[in-house]
């Protein structure tokens, strides 16, 4: 019986594709594909808001992703949800919804709404119904990580064929396949993608060894090489917010997992960095005057940054007028010029990358903490920034358990836990730097639900997420 027994294990475990493996790959078919049709350039290359006619093919199949999570959740008959998440999604549906109620122009109200469900609520609660264990995360985890490479590679094939966006008189600019239109697209796809890895590749080895790549001896080594070529990239897209956000997500990471691995990590990659910056010849220049330009936002901005003061001063006046609940979804453009500064400027030069020239208007504050308060008020604050940050704290506490608490006898968690915990901090980061539109956003709503399933899914003994 136990030479039946120790023959069966190895065959169990050898078949990189048993029927499990196959139902979970047909389980979260519908999210692969929007991480792979996030890589399909927008229709005429625009980069879009969040306009009519702005929707991408990862928006349309985030449509389906929703059907099919709801759909099969209907047909397990079960509860999906565990009960926090469940009165965390609610509440920040309620509040979307009161702030639609209360904007000035319902035609453009009702069109804000759905992106707002769309990205806060419906795409997140389907990522967190469809993920059910630490095998789907790390699943959805890869996909990241590769739809980061795509495009790290495409913007790098940019910057040396000099056919990336417009910076400073020069199409160096890395963006990949989002455009000139949306500069950010490329950075904040990067960025998830090195975040993700950094998490894979800190996480300690579990007690008892799984089976799979991912989960093997081979994920850290493959996990910090990916991480590793991910900086050039990162770098090349002259996104300082990415920057900041990438480093603070990366430092939080290292120091949960140990402070001296910390400290060796960050000699390290200054190191590499200096190899990286060095070996990127004329741009060598322009990354050093970008990072120092970070240091004279107060003394000496330049334009963008005063564009982006004056919108914040806009923001903040609108909400004076009406604390409560804001001017009402999609209301900031209508009141923007009535609130800002004389400084501010007509709008955002965009070109390059195969886009003609273009004057972009200054439709959002670019803060989405700010946005949220001027256009959905308290109202909005109590109901979506509170939910953000009470999933920060529900994903700390669940990491620090199983790295040092009662969940460290195996470890198995652990990579799940800094992924998740690492892509939430950089979005909350990011976000005093940003806000939502344009063809990346839908990546936004992934990486919140693989955030969420993390810090609020249900635990079911094997792992985390909905019941099986």
């Amino acid at each position: 019986m136990s030479a039946v027994a120790a023959g069966a294990a190895p065959r169990a475990a050898a078949g990189p594709v048993t029927p499990r493996t196959a139902r979970r790959l047909v389980r979260l078919l519908p999210l692969l594909a929007v991480l792979v049709l996030l890589a399909v350039p927008p229709p005429g290359g625009a980069g879009g808001g969040d306009g009519p006619g702005s929707g991408t093919l990862a928006d349309a199949a985030s449509g389906v992703l929703v059907l099919w999570a709801f759909g099969s959740a209907l047909r397990a008959g079960s509860r999906p949800l565990a009960p926090l998440a469940a009165a965390l999604f609610a509440l920040a549906g309620v509040g979307i919804a009161v702030a639609a109620a209360g904007a000035g122009e319902v035609a453009d109200a009702l069109p804000g709404m759905a992106r707002y469900l769309q990205i806060f609520v419906l795409v997140p609660v389907s990522v967190l119904l469809l993920v059910r264990d630490r095998h789907d995360f790390r699943v959805v985890a890869g996909a990241l990580v590769a739809l980061a490479l795509f495009e790290g590679g495409v913007g790098v094939h940019q910057y040396l064929t000099v056919t990336g966006a417009s910076y400073m008189g020069e199409d160096l600019r890395a963006v990949g396949t989002f455009g000139a239109s949306d500069i950010m697209g490329m950075a904040t796809v990067v960025a998830y993608g090195l975040v993700g890895a950094v998490g894979l590749a800190l996480a300690p080895g579990a007690r008892t060894p799984e089976p799979g790549a991912w989960a093997g001896r081979a994920r850290r080594p493959l996990a910090l090489v990916c991480a590793t070529v991910l900086l050039l990239p990162l770098a090349l897209s002259f996104s300082r917010g990415a920057w900041i956000a990438t480093a603070i997500a990366c430092g939080v990471l290292l120091l949960l997992s140990g402070v001296r691995r910390a400290l060796l990590v960050v000699v390290a990659g200054a190191a590499l960095a200096v190899v990286l910056v060095g070996g990127a010849g004329a741009g060598t220049a322009l990354l050093q005057e970008r990072l120092s330009s970070i240091a004279q936002v107060a003394d000496a901005p330049d334009q963008s940054v005063t564009d982006r003061y004056t919108l914040w001063s806009a923001a903040v006046g609108m909400w004076r007028e009406s604390p409560v609940r804001g001017v009402g979804l999609k209301g900031f453009p209508a009141h923007r010029d009535s609130h800002a500064p004389l400084a501010l400027s007509s709008g955002s030069d965009t070109a390059g990358a195969g886009a003609a020239f273009h004057r972009q208007p200054l439709l959002s504050p670019h803060n989405m903490y700010l946005l949220v308060l001027s256009e959905q008020g308290l109202v909005g604050v109590c109901t979506l920034v509170a939910g953000w940050g009470a999933l920060l704290v529900c994903a700390v506490r669940r990491l620090l358990r199983v790295l040092y608490g009662s969940g460290r006898a195996s470890g198995r968690d652990a990579d799940c836990g800094l992924v998740g915990t690492g892509l939430l901090v950089w979005l909350l980061v990011d976000f005093f730097y940003g806000d939502i539109g344009g063809p990346s956003t839908v990546l936004t709503a992934i990486v919140l639900g693989l955030a969420a399933w993390w810090a609020v899914g249900r635990r079911d003994g094997s792992g985390w997420g909905a019941r099986r």
